[in-house]
Parts: structure tokens; C-alpha cells; sequence
């Protein structure tokens, strides 16, 4: 399942009067190979379950999530599994959906809202992108599909070896030629491939790898449709574990991302103040999303530093505690505000958090695309969200 998909179909559930359940563990063992978040998960649940009032729709709907959750944690955990993000909501129609990740997730979270809480999902997505890697040399290829983390397809190329023949003169003229005329082919057959498997794949970025020779031969094959894809060269040799292939062209894919992170904001500042294809600030991006206006959402990667974002989301009657891996909310707190609460499902969200998985939710539901800029200076000036448009009005 491609994290992509699993993201667009939970954009688009829609909000309902029962607590939604959005969990994110971290499944990685700890130095004596236990999970690591059963302690949490204790805690969490208890906490949260004291905000609704006994014999409620609303908490009858809770306790049948966390016992689901339960039964899941229990028996369909894998080892292989670095990460895991789960949503639920038993009183719509019993909904449940859970997306096992080859990634580790930051820390563990609990959000309790209307519909699931995406942010941190789409943040996997943008940090673990689709994407192919070429390493090639004269004679041999191979390319691998990535995404998530970890490989999706592999092919592998090997051209026939070139026969060497007496060196010197006439021979060793023929000889160069036939093992140009071999190159070029490989580096043809290679291309044609790369262009089956990008299409094949709707692969958006491409990292190459190779030597001095190679690479320009590769360069220049290119049709326009994927010079245009080609993010970055880097230099590995063609026997290079999958591992290392991995980790060097993701760090390659970040560095250009953060690179031309000042470039977006630049060219986002400059729509607002000439074209009006700009709009800064929480407030205006989301009015342009009730337009459809927005093409690209410009949003920090730390939702913590959005600023003027309180009078975008309601208050609740009794806001109970944020849950995160480092709880430390005491249960009095709870209790008073389950004494309080009236029975509608208690937001758990910081508004902070709120409102940037409102954005990104939209951007989803919409199919704008979404950058997240990772220096939260650049965006700090209006309060760390901005939106290119589609058009004016």
C-alpha cells in the first residue's frame, strides 16, 4: 500500500460527533528489545477515557476503539515494522484503518479529534518520497524504486562483454569503437528502461549515480520527461549494497529539498505582493481553500512555531491533556475536566497542531501540492504558512 493513497483515503472522511482516534507508535524495541509503548498506551488511554462522561455514545465508541487497538497491537505486529499509524472510530460504522510503517515515527501520539489527524503522515510522506535510483556504470545498471524507506522494485542490467582482439593499430581502433558502440547501447537500453519503470510507477524524482564517463552518456540520452525528474548525481560504485543506495540518494534528495526550500518562499512572497497569486497567514490560505484556489501550500515542518492561529478553531467546553511519548499531565487534571465535560468527543489536539492538519488535510482533499519547508524561520514572518494559487478572483 503506497502511503500516498492511505493519506488521500483518510482525507477524505468526514468529521462526525464521535471521538476519532488517530495513534502513531513508534514500534522500534528499546535496548533490551521490548516495545517500548505499552507504558504509554496505559496511560494515554486512561487519561483520555476519564474526558467522557460514563454511559455515553461517545465513550462507549472510545472504550470499543482501545479494545480494538488492543487486540491489534496484540496480534499484528510485526518485527519488521519501524512505525505504525492508527485510526478509529467505532462509532462510524466501526471505522478502523491502520497503515504499518517501514519508518520510525518521531514519538508516540495520541490525538483525539472528529476525523483523523494527518500531519505527521504527510510529514512521513514528504522526509520517505517515492523515487527511482540509477547507479550504472558502461556495462552494467541497476535501478531501484524506492519509497517509504525501503525498496518497492529493482531491475538489473549487464551488457554483453566487448571481445578484445590484438592491441595496437587497426585492432585496437575497432576495438575502442565496438566498446563505444557497446556503451552507447547500454546506456540506451538503460534509459528506455528508467522511462518503462518511471511511467510504470508515476515515479516523480530521479537520483543517478555513476562515473565520470557514464553520467554524461546518461545526461544526454535523457528524453525532456526525465531530464526534468533528475534531481541530483552522486558518486557510488555500482557494487554499493541497497542500504547504502538508499541512505546516500535520500540525503542527496534532502539536501536539494532544504536547498530550494528559500527559493519557494521567495517565489511564494513575490506572487503575493505583484500577482495576487500569493496568500500569507493561516487565515487567508485557509479562505483560499474554501475557494479552490490553492495550487501549493508553503507549511512549516515544525507546526509548533504557526503563530495567530487561536481564533481559527473553537475552543472545546473542557480541553483535556496533549498526549505525547514524555506525558506528564497528573489525573486530578483529568478528572476535572471529565467532571465538566458535557459528553461531546474532547479535542486533544494543541490548536497549533489543529489548524496544520487542517491545512494539509484540505491540500489533500483538493490535490494541491504540499511543501513543507523545513527552516521555520523562512515562514516565521506569517506565522509559518503561506499558499501559491491556482488563479485570483
Amino acid at each position: 500500500m503506497l502511503l500516498t493513497d492511505a493519506i488521500e483515503r483518510l482525507a477524505a472522511f468526514e468529521p462526525v460527533p464521535f471521538p476519532v482516534l488517530s495513534l502513531y507508535l513508534d514500534l522500534r524495541p528499546d535496548e533490551t528489545g521490548r516495545d517500548r509503548y505499552d507504558v504509554f498506551l496505559r496511560r494515554v488511554f486512561r487519561e483520555a477515557e476519564a474526558t467522557y462522561r460514563p454511559h455515553t455514545p461517545e465513550r462507549e465508541s472510545f472504550v470499543a476503539d482501545v479494545e480494538r487497538i488492543r487486540q491489534y497491537l496484540a496480534r499484528e505486529v510485526r518485527p519488521s515494522m519501524n512505525g505504525l499509524a492508527l485510526f478509529a472510530c467505532a462509532g462510524a460504522d466501526g471505522f478502523f484503518e491502520t497503515v504499518p510503517l517501514d519508518v520510525p515515527v518521531e514519538e508516540h501520539r495520541l490525538y483525539l479529534d472528529d476525523q483523523p489527524h494527518l500531519y505527521p503522515l504527510a510529514r512521513l510522506d514528504d522526509q520517505y518520497p517515492r523515487y527511482a535510483a540509477v547507479l550504472a556504470d558502461t556495462k552494467q545498471a541497476r535501478i531501484f524504486v524506492f519509497g517509504t524507506g525501503r525498496r518497492q522494485r529493482a531491475e538489473e542490467m549487464t551488457s554483453p562483454a566487448v571481445r578484445r582482439v590484438k592491441v595496437g593499430g587497426w585492432s585496437q581502433a575497432r576495438y575502442q569503437r565496438r566498446a563505444d558502440n557497446a556503451a552507447a547501447q547500454h546506456v540506451r537500453e538503460l534509459v528506455s528502461a528508467l522511462e518503462r519503470i518511471v511511467s510504470d510507477e508515476q515515479i516523480p524524482q530521479i537520483v543517478l549515480a555513476g562515473d565520470e564517463v557514464v553520467v554524461p552518456l546518461i545526461r544526454d540520452e535523457l528524453p525532456p520527461a526525465l531530464a526534468d525528474k533528475l534531481v541530483d548525481v552522486v558518486a557510488l560504485d555500482i557494487r554499493a549494497p541497497e542500504r547504502q543506495v538508499l541512505e546516500e540518494t535520500l540525503a542527496a534528495l534532502r539536501r536539494r529539498d532544504a536547498d530550494s526550500d528559500r527559493d519557494a518562499v521567495e517565489q511564494l512572497f513575490a506572487a503575493a505582493r505583484s500577482r495576487g497569486l500569493g496568500v500569507l497567514g493561516a487565515a487567508d490560505v485557509l479562505a483560499a481553500f474554501e475557494t479552490g484556489q490553492v495550487d501549493e501550500l508553503l507549511i512549516t515542518a515544525r507546526p509548533d512555531t504557526l503563530t495567530n492561529v487561536d481564533a481559527l478553531v473553537p475552543e472545546p467546553a473542557a480541553p483535556p491533556p496533549t498526549h505525547t511519548g514524555d506525558v506528564t499531565e497528573g489525573l486530578a487534571a483529568v478528572d476535572a475536566a471529565a467532571a465538566a465535560n458535557t459528553g461531546a468527543p474532547a479535542r486533544t489536539v494543541p490548536v497549533e497542531d489543529k489548524v496544520a492538519d487542517q491545512l494539509v488535510t484540505l491540500a489533500r482533499q483538493t490535490a494541491a501540492r504540499i511543501r513543507f519547508i523545513e527552516d521555520p524561520a523562512l515562514l516565521a514572518e506569517v506565522g509559518g504558512v503561506g499558499a501559491l494559487l491556482r488563479f485570483r478572483i
